[in-house]
Protein backbone atom coordinates (compact mmCIF):
# COMPACT_ATOMS: atom_id res chain seq x y z
CA UNK A 1 0.00 0.00 0.00
CA UNK A 2 1.32 3.60 -0.66
CA UNK A 3 1.92 5.40 1.92
CA UNK A 4 1.76 8.88 0.30
CA UNK A 5 -1.63 7.85 -1.01
CA UNK A 6 -5.43 8.64 0.12
CA UNK A 7 -7.98 6.49 0.44
CA UNK A 8 -9.15 3.14 -0.17
CA UNK A 9 -8.57 0.65 -3.34
CA UNK A 10 -10.85 -0.73 -5.33
CA UNK A 11 -10.60 -4.34 -3.83
CA UNK A 12 -10.93 -2.88 -0.16
CA UNK A 13 -14.42 -1.69 -0.76
CA UNK A 14 -15.98 -4.01 -2.58
CA UNK A 15 -14.77 -6.27 -0.18
CA UNK A 16 -16.94 -3.51 2.63
CA UNK A 17 -19.29 -3.72 0.54
CA UNK A 18 -19.63 -7.57 0.51
CA UNK A 19 -19.55 -8.13 4.15
CA UNK A 20 -22.55 -5.23 4.41
CA UNK A 21 -24.26 -6.79 1.82
CA UNK A 22 -24.21 -10.54 3.68
CA UNK A 23 -25.09 -8.44 6.78
CA UNK A 24 -28.06 -6.89 5.58
CA UNK A 25 -29.46 -10.07 4.21
CA UNK A 26 -29.50 -11.75 7.60
CA UNK A 27 -30.75 -8.72 8.87
CA UNK A 28 -33.63 -7.63 7.17
CA UNK A 29 -35.65 -10.77 7.25
CA UNK A 30 -34.88 -11.20 11.09
CA UNK A 31 -36.04 -7.43 11.65
CA UNK A 32 -39.70 -8.25 9.68
CA UNK A 33 -40.26 -11.02 11.72
CA UNK A 34 -39.95 -8.94 14.77
CA UNK A 35 -42.01 -6.11 13.19
CA UNK A 36 -45.17 -8.86 12.73
CA UNK A 37 -44.64 -10.64 15.73
CA UNK A 38 -44.67 -7.09 17.69
CA UNK A 39 -48.06 -6.15 15.51
CA UNK A 40 -48.80 -9.68 16.64
CA UNK A 41 -48.61 -8.75 20.28
CA UNK A 42 -50.66 -5.80 19.78
CA UNK A 43 -53.54 -7.36 18.84
CA UNK A 44 -53.03 -10.01 21.43
CA UNK A 45 -52.71 -7.27 24.31
CA UNK A 46 -56.18 -5.40 23.23
CA UNK A 47 -57.90 -8.78 22.74
CA UNK A 48 -57.00 -8.74 26.35
CA UNK A 49 -57.71 -5.35 27.73
CA UNK A 50 -61.26 -5.64 26.05
CA UNK A 51 -62.04 -9.01 27.78
CA UNK A 52 -60.78 -7.54 30.99
CA UNK A 53 -63.11 -4.69 30.53
CA UNK A 54 -66.15 -6.81 29.41
CA UNK A 55 -65.89 -8.68 32.98
CA UNK A 56 -65.94 -5.08 34.23
CA UNK A 57 -69.06 -4.39 31.94
CA UNK A 58 -70.33 -7.39 33.62
CA UNK A 59 -70.14 -6.28 36.98
CA UNK A 60 -71.86 -3.36 36.14
CA UNK A 61 -75.04 -4.45 34.05
CA UNK A 62 -75.10 -8.08 34.62
CA UNK A 63 -74.95 -8.47 30.69
CA UNK A 64 -71.76 -9.06 27.79
CA UNK A 65 -71.32 -6.36 25.24
CA UNK A 66 -70.59 -7.49 21.47
CA UNK A 67 -68.58 -4.85 19.87
CA UNK A 68 -66.44 -4.98 16.85
CA UNK A 69 -63.19 -2.60 16.20
CA UNK A 70 -64.33 0.98 17.12
CA UNK A 71 -67.26 0.18 19.29
CA UNK A 72 -65.70 -1.77 21.97
CA UNK A 73 -64.08 1.62 23.17
CA UNK A 74 -67.52 1.87 24.55
CA UNK A 75 -66.22 -0.65 27.36
CA UNK A 76 -65.11 0.78 30.47
CA UNK A 77 -61.49 1.38 30.86
CA UNK A 78 -60.67 1.08 26.72
CA UNK A 79 -59.88 3.89 25.15
CA UNK A 80 -58.73 2.99 21.75
CA UNK A 81 -57.58 -0.32 19.86
CA UNK A 82 -54.07 -0.37 18.28
CA UNK A 83 -53.91 0.91 15.08
CA UNK A 84 -54.32 -1.89 12.35
CA UNK A 85 -55.85 -4.48 15.11
CA UNK A 86 -59.21 -5.72 14.35
CA UNK A 87 -61.39 -7.04 17.07
CA UNK A 88 -64.50 -8.41 17.31
CA UNK A 89 -66.67 -10.07 20.47
CA UNK A 90 -69.62 -12.23 20.39
CA UNK A 91 -72.43 -12.73 23.02
CA UNK A 92 -74.41 -15.99 24.00
CA UNK A 93 -76.02 -16.81 26.59
CA UNK A 94 -73.39 -16.01 29.77
CA UNK A 95 -70.27 -15.66 28.14
CA UNK A 96 -68.75 -14.44 25.30
CA UNK A 97 -66.17 -14.73 22.84
CA UNK A 98 -63.62 -12.88 21.00
CA UNK A 99 -60.68 -12.94 18.12
CA UNK A 100 -58.12 -9.94 17.19
CA UNK A 101 -55.45 -9.87 14.66
CA UNK A 102 -53.45 -6.56 13.24
CA UNK A 103 -52.79 -6.18 9.46
CA UNK A 104 -49.54 -5.90 9.85
CA UNK A 105 -48.81 -8.79 11.73
CA UNK A 106 -48.14 -12.38 10.51
CA UNK A 107 -51.79 -13.01 9.90
CA UNK A 108 -52.08 -15.13 13.34
CA UNK A 109 -56.02 -14.85 14.51
CA UNK A 110 -55.96 -14.61 18.30
CA UNK A 111 -59.06 -16.35 20.21
CA UNK A 112 -60.89 -15.75 22.94
CA UNK A 113 -63.38 -17.48 25.01
CA UNK A 114 -64.72 -16.57 28.61
CA UNK A 115 -66.34 -20.27 29.48
CA UNK A 116 -62.72 -22.21 28.70
CA UNK A 117 -61.19 -19.72 30.77
CA UNK A 118 -59.40 -17.21 28.30
CA UNK A 119 -57.00 -17.39 25.38
CA UNK A 120 -57.49 -20.59 23.33
CA UNK A 121 -54.02 -21.89 21.18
Amino acid sequence: MCTECNGFTLLELLVSMAIVSILTAVAVPQYQQYRARSFDMRALSDLRNVAIAEEAYFMESETYLACKDSECVNLPGVVSLSRGTTLEISVRDAAFSGQAQNTQGSGRVFRWDSDLGGILE
